[in-house]
């Protein structure tokens, strides 16, 4: 068992047992009903050290939230990252226009297709790509309203944001010293946010790419050149 899974599953349970006052009324827990693809991504390509450490924020509802991979768009998660369990379950209260279907879910994350498809032009090969680089998110659980739409965990109220932050602010910090990273970098406001706190002080160097979400106008604007140039200024090796 990698460092990694340890964290994931320290991090589980200590999540566990926490509820959420409106607006949030659906939380899926993709570490709880997607832990074995989860799990086979941290053994799989898990294994330290990491020079880099890409941080996104929470699931996504077409990705992680089906997968149990950050940024989990299935065909990629399928053919490139090359993992092979498919045991998915349900979140114990689902959201009608958010259903889990697992690997035979036909929408597609946008923000993970993004990610992972440039991973694939720039790396080639998911050896070479992990050889230096680790993609996780910061909070493992995706939050929903009535209507079904996201909350970032920055909505959640201030109590409910701190009781989520303390854990996931540990584990984050775990997984940057197991890994002996040199770069941390956020993907996105929040999680450089999230980054910059948690890392304060340490040997790292810390900054930050756009998200790849399409409702992000920068992303839609050539979004894998932009990254690659971010990461470039900071002094990674991008091929």
């Amino acid at each position: 068992m990698t460092g990694l899974t340890a964290i994931a599953r320290d991090l589980r349970r200590e999540l566990a047992g926490l509820t959420f006052a409106p607006p949030v009324a659906h939380v899926y827990r993709p570490l709880d009903y997607a832990w074995g693809p989860h799990a086979e991504y941290l053994e799989r390509w898990g294994r330290g050290p990491k020079t880099v450490v890409l941080v996104g924020m929470n699931p996504g509802p077409w990705g992680m939230a089906q997968t149990g991979i950050p940024f989990g768009c299935i065909p990629l998660v399928c053919s490139w990252l090359d993992l092979s369990c498919r045991e998915v379950g349900r979140p114990d209260r689902e959201h009608p226009r958010r259903p889990v279907e697992g690997f035979e879910c036909h929408r597609e994350e946008v923000s993970g297709a993004r990610l992972w498809g440039w991973a694939r032009d720039r790396w080639g090969t998911p050896e070479r790509f992990f050889s230096t680089v680790w993609v996780t998110n910061y909070c493992p659980l995706l939050f929903l309203d009535e209507e079904g739409r996201n909350l970032t965990p920055d909505k959640l109220r201030a109590a409910e944001r701190e009781r989520v932050t303390v854990p996931c602010d540990r584990a984050l910090r775990r997984v940057v010293e197991s890994l002996s990273a040199h770069w941390v970098v956020g993907i996105g406001a929040f999680a450089e946010n999230r980054v910059r706190q948690v890392c304060a002080g340490q040997p790292v160097v810390l900054g930050r790419i756009p998200h790849p979400s399409p409702a992000s106008p920068r992303a839609n604007r050539g979004w894998a050149d932009v990254a690659t140039a971010e990461l470039r200024k900071l002094g990674i090796q991008v091929p």
